[in-house]
C-alpha cells in the first residue's frame, strides 16, 4: 500500500506539469483577414456577337497578415458569368476567355511576373462546351488581379475576351415506315 501511495505522490506532479501547470506555448500564430476590395459596379451586362450574357458579383479579394498588412495571397478577381445564345439559328461552342485591366490611359495592367494571366476556362456542359440558340450557361470567376490596379484611380475598365465558335443550327424530321411482328 505504501508503494501505491509513493507512486502516486511522484507521478502527480509529473502529471500536473504536463496537463496545466506548464506554461503555454510562446510560438507566434499569424492572423490572416480576407481584406475585399468592392467593384463598382458589382454587375455589368455584356455582349459578344450573339453572345450575351451579365457578370454579377464582382469583388476583389486578397489575403493579408493581420497587423502588418503583409500580403498572404495575391489578390484575385471573383465573380460570375452568366452567358446566353441569341442566335435563332447557331450553335455556338464556347472555347475561352480572357480577361484584361485596363487603366485610365487605356493601357493593359500587367500582372506581377510570377502570376500567370486571367484566363476562363469554360465548365463542360453536356458533351461539349455548347449552348444551342436560347440556351444559357453560368460560369464562375476566379481569376489573378494586379497588385498595380488596387491603387487609387488606377483601374478604368476591365475587358473580357470570348472565343467561341459559331456553327448552323438545324433541325430536322425524319418519318420512317414500321411494322410490329409481322403484321
Amino acid at each position: 500500500m505504501w508503494t501505491r501511495i509513493g507512486l502516486i505522490a511522484v507521478l502527480a506532479p509529473i502529471a500536473a506539469a504536463n496537463f496545466g501547470c506548464a506554461p503555454p506555448a510562446t510560438g507566434t500564430t499569424m492572423l490572416i483577414e480576407d481584406k475585399v476590395y468592392t467593384v463598382t459596379p458589382a454587375s455589368v451586362n455584356v455582349k459578344a456577337g450573339i453572345v450575351t450574357g451579365e457578370v454579377t458579383e464582382m469583388k476583389v479579394t486578397e489575403r493579408v497578415e493581420k497587423g502588418s498588412g503583409r500580403v498572404e495571397s495575391p489578390a484575385k478577381l471573383t465573380g460570375s458569368l452568366k452567358l446566353k445564345n441569341t442566335s435563332a439559328d447557331q450553335t455556338v461552342r464556347l472555347v475561352g476567355g480572357k480577361i484584361q485591366y485596363i487603366d485610365a490611359q487605356g493601357k493593359p495592367i500587367k500582372l506581377e511576373e510570377s502570376r500567370t494571366e486571367p484566363a476562363i476556362r469554360f465548365a463542360t456542359y453536356g458533351s461539349a462546351e455548347r449552348l444551342d440558340p436560347g440556351q444559357d450557361a453560368t460560369q464562375v470567376l476566379d481569376v489573378a488581379f494586379p497588385a498595380e490596379a488596387l491603387k487609387a484611380k488606377k483601374l478604368k475598365e476591365i475587358r473580357l475576351e470570348l472565343v467561341y465558335l459559331p456553327s448552323p443550327y438545324r433541325e430536322e424530321k425524319v418519318n420512317f415506315t414500321v411494322s410490329i411482328g409481322g403484321q
